[in-house]
């Protein structure tokens, strides 16, 4: 689906309906909880290697000189060359959470629709995704910076647009990462207020898992991101390749 099929169809859709969208995630949240889970342990997992990467050269400067850290200051070296690679760790970790995000998504197609398919976490973390993958976080962080130049403010905008990124990057695999950025921006200004309060709502329920001593977060964090996937079915539907 092209875009300029995609904006028709974004403009002929109805409004997004909010008890529709929340009653129906639940209900798919309970057929998908588990691969939610797994899909937050793979996260944590793959980010991992990140860090670790992004503090080697403090680790690798403590190991060579440990009294280099008596004054409990780095040095000047390791920091330069830990802000060297913040962009590049910052852009890896958007990118991984993207790409699982995106899958759990195809997931809750695959259960909701009740297709045939495996549950492939890694699904887009393959060489076809990832240059697209790349792009969209470099873009989805830039955003973030433009938000925080408004004190903040900003972001209360850009994350209704910005979390139907996943979506727009799972089902319509046609549109370029600038693309997929105008068709999350055309169906989040048309529902803002609507995408906004079911960000929230479900948010705060995702957050219910702290009270089961809060590992139980782990298995509640991904209600939060189900209704992306109604909005867009809702709204735009699904076309026979995606």
């Amino acid at each position: 689906m092209n875009l300029s099929v995609l904006s028709q169809k974004i403009s002929e859709s109805k409004s997004v309906d909010f008890g529709s969208v929340f009653n129906n995630s639940i209900e798919l949240f309970k057929k998908v909880w588990l691969q939610g889970f797994i899909t937050i342990l793979l996260t944590f997992v793959a980010i991992v290697p990140f860090y670790i990467l992004l503090y080697a050269p403090m680790i690798a400067f403590g190991i060579a000189d440990p009294e280099s850290f008596n004054n409990e200051e780095m040095p000047p070296v390791a920091v330069i060359l830990m802000l060297l690679l913040m962009p590049i760790i910052y852009v890896g970790i958007m990118m991984v959470a993207l790409c699982l995000n995106a899958a759990f998504l195809r997931i809750c197609k695959l259960k909701d629709l009740n297709e045939l398919g495996s549950d492939d976490y890694f699904f887009y973390l393959k060489k076809e995704h990832l240059q697209k993958a790349a792009l969209l976080s470099l873009l989805m962080i830039g955003l973030a910076l433009l938000g925080m130049l408004t004190c903040g403010l900003g972001m209360f905008y850009l994350m209704v647009p910005m979390s139907l990124f996943p979506a727009f990057f799972a089902f319509d695999k046609e549109l370029t990462a600038m693309e997929i950025l105008k068709a999350s921006f055309a169906l989040g200004n048309k529902n803002w207020g609507v995408i906004f309060g079911l960000i929230l709502v479900t948010g705060l329920f995702a957050q219910l898992g702290v009270l089961l001593c809060f590992i139980g977060v782990l298995f509640t964090a991904m209600l939060s991101k189900i209704p992306v996937y109604f909005i867009y079915k809702d709204s735009i539907g699904f076309s026979p390749n995606s």
